[in-house]
């Protein structure tokens, strides 16, 4: 299980990345005609398509989840204004989306970054 948890950072670090990069297009676009904001399926659906399986029912009464496709390609998403131009781009989510994802992946980054220390503390190498 140790470096499954190595696994599991770098494909983190990996989908933020790609994440940047398509939120960082549709501000590069913010004003191009009829361009349509997109953004990546999130990570928690990308990773239960990978492993095949779900949130766990250990009730009856839980709700059943619902999956999501998680290709790594970008989705459209729906706009809830659009300019009179048709664009669909809002700077102000785009930015949101930014922000919350280089703190996913700055969190990726430390846990790997602790995870490799435990190792060379173990291997009697330094802190």
């Amino acid at each position: 299980m140790g470096i499954a948890l190595l696994d599991l950072a770098e494909k983190r670090m990996a989908w933020a990345d790609r994440r940047q990069q398509v939120l960082a297009q549709n501000i590069a676009n913010a004003n191009t005609p009829h361009w349509q904001a997109r953004d990546l399926t999130p990570f928690s659906a990308a990773l239960a398509k990978a492993n095949g399986a779900g949130m766990a029912l250990t009730q009856t009464r839980h709700l059943v989840g619902v999956g999501q496709g998680a290709t790594g390609q970008p989705e459209v998403q729906k706009a809830a204004e659009r300019a009179p131009d048709g664009n669909a781009v809002a700077l102000d989510e785009q930015l949101t989306k930014i922000a919350d994802t280089e703190t996913a992946q700055e969190l990726a980054t430390n846990l790997y970054k602790k995870y490799l220390g435990m190792f060379r503390v173990a291997l009697g190498r330094g802190q």
